[in-house]
């Protein structure tokens, strides 16, 4: 029994120093992925610089689906720029052309009157803004749009509106991970 409980042994040890390593690289991919994100925080100035378009409100030039890369300046918004904003109380920023801008001769400070390129109607008249909100705020406003990637945001658009798609694609890469050689 020496023999095969050497072996037996040896394997273990084989697939706990695997399933060791496994874990250690997935632990420096989820690090790099986060400091890879807070420097292009850092870098554009936006909360969250990339979004996904999920809806048809900005076609033909954005499409559902297509990645948009955000920067955040201290210039202020003006009319024709597109910008990523929040509205209190919803959680999924919108992404919508500036139509309207007034400045208050109080404070200078810059409001805005944003509407879908494919909506008929501005943000306030179609109800999108918070009850009694006439304007938006720069304290709204995630960030410019700089840049697209098209169609790769579908990826995201599946997994959050059809969720085994989610857990087929977990399983699988664990599957990967664990019949992988090294």
């Amino acid at each position: 029994m020496g023999w095969i409980g050497d072996t037996v042994d040896s394997v273990k040890s084989v697939q706990i120093r695997k399933a060791l390593s496994q874990a250690v690289n997935l632990g420096v991919i989820v690090t790099l992925a986060l400091i890879i994100w807070k420097g292009l925080v850092c870098i554009t100035g936006s909360e969250s610089p990339v979004v996904v378009v999920l809806s048809e409100s900005m076609e033909p030039g954005f499409r559902r689906g297509d990645i948009l890369f955000l920067h955040m300046s201290k210039d202020p918004i003006r009319a024709g720029e597109i910008v990523v904003f929040n509205i209190d109380g919803r959680d999924i920023p919108i992404v919508h052309r500036v139509i309207k801008v007034h400045e208050r001769q109080d404070t200078g400070e810059i409001n805005a009157l944003t509407k879908g390129d494919n909506n008929d109607w501005d943000d306030r008249s179609g109800l999108l803004y918070a009850q009694g909100q006439l304007w938006l705020q720069q304290r709204h406003v995630m960030g410019r749009a700089v840049g697209i990637l098209p169609y790769v945001g579908w990826v995201t658009i599946i997994m959050t509106e059809k969720p085994i798609f989610k857990y087929i694609l977990v399983g699988a890469l664990g599957l990967l991970v664990i019949f992988s050689d090294d």
